[in-house]
């Protein structure tokens, strides 16, 4: 064996065992027959050479590395919000809200078509959009918001004005139930001219914005908040095992969302549609919309995930990745 193969070979085995065993270099040079210096320069060495690298991370950069790893699992980008754990659900709703309004913004520009679906979450990050003005940009709403209270229309046009208002864009509302009593008479009203222009200006959306409905949200979501599904509505949700919706369109945790029969009445766009979409923006606070997260990444809903620090670490548990919860220390 050569000087310079009999030195690596030492080099390797110091290395090893002070940064993987965690053996002070006393013990090593003990019991490689070597001084404590020489270890010492072996190891100096190996960092030198790059056979080892040390990162030193902070716990500022915790939720930089959690959402990196975390969309890296889900073939997605995500966004951290970061969020005490003591905070409260307002507060943590009012701290996704302005990050996700920082990301909307950075991927709204001239001559878009922009979907909107309406909901709790919609309307706090409409209040914090930071005006940018654009040419030739709509707001397209894609869903109905009606029901058997109330047409929505104030609820859904405050949401799309307050979009339209900061990019200087047109909007369109979109004048319909959320769930219609007979789906014949939502395949008739589909055919109707009227409707035809707004169906075609979602099917030629560039980018969709949205967040997904719980029913065991701490801040409940408004399609089960506000009225608009009965109690044999949820009965049927319950017995098909649905765990969330994207525009009051339904899916299971498997993402799956065929035959549920209330999509059939719904006027969201079927899942496969919103999934042609190229830029989907899914907008989460808090830990109990996990379950519906999942379903809408397994439906493959979305491509930009905006969500609350503990809720990320919390979805990232559930993926069964150590490494992802790792990065819960800070350090590592």
């Amino acid at each position: 064996m050569t000087a310079d193969r009999a030195r690596d070979d030492l080099m390797l085995a110091a290395a090893t065992a002070h940064y993987l065993h965690d053996e002070t270099m006393e013990s090593i040079a003990a019991r490689l027959g070597v001084s404590r210096s020489t270890v010492s320069r072996l190891l100096s060495r190996a960092r030198a050479q790059g056979l080892v690298e040390i990162r030193i991370r902070s716990r500022l950069d915790a939720p930089r590395v959690l959402a990196a790893e975390l969309g890296a699992r889900h073939g997605i980008t995500v966004h951290t919000a970061p969020v005490r754990e003591d905070a409260t659900d307002v507060e943590r709703l009012d701290i996704v809200a302005a990050t996700a309004a920082e990301v909307v913004g950075s991927h709204i520009g001239s001559h878009m078509t922009v979907g909107i679906a309406w909901g709790s979450t919609l309307a706090a990050v409409s209040r914090l959009l930071v005006p940018r003005p654009t040419t030739g940009t709509r707001f397209v709403q894609v869903n109905g918001s009606g029901n058997t209270r109330t047409t929505g229309l104030g609820y859904a046009s405050d949401i799309l004005r307050r979009f339209g208002r900061a990019f200087t864009a047109q909007v369109q509302q979109f004048p319909v139930p959320a769930f219609f009593d007979d789906p014949a008479t939502k395949t008739a009203l589909w055919r109707e001219r009227s409707m035809r222009r707004i169906l075609d200006a979602q099917a030629g959306m560039d980018a969709v914005v949205f967040s997904v409905g719980a029913s065991g949200s701490s801040v409940p979501s408004h399609v089960y908040a506000g009225g608009y599904l009965e109690e044999a509505d949820l009965r049927e949700l319950e017995r098909e095992h649905v765990v969330g919706d994207v525009a009051t369109v339904f899916y299971r945790a498997d993402g799956s969302s065929a035959d549920i029969a209330l999509n059939a009445r719904a006027s969201g766009p079927a899942l496969a549609d919103l999934a042609r979409v190229p830029r989907r923006i899914c907008i989460v606070s808090g830990e109990g919309k996990l379950a519906s997260v999942r379903g809408a990444l397994a439906a493959g809903l979305v491509t930009d995930l905006v969500i609350d620090e503990p809720s990320a670490r919390a979805l990232a548990d559930g993926d069964g990745s150590a490494a992802l919860r790792a990065v819960d220390t800070g350090i590592r």
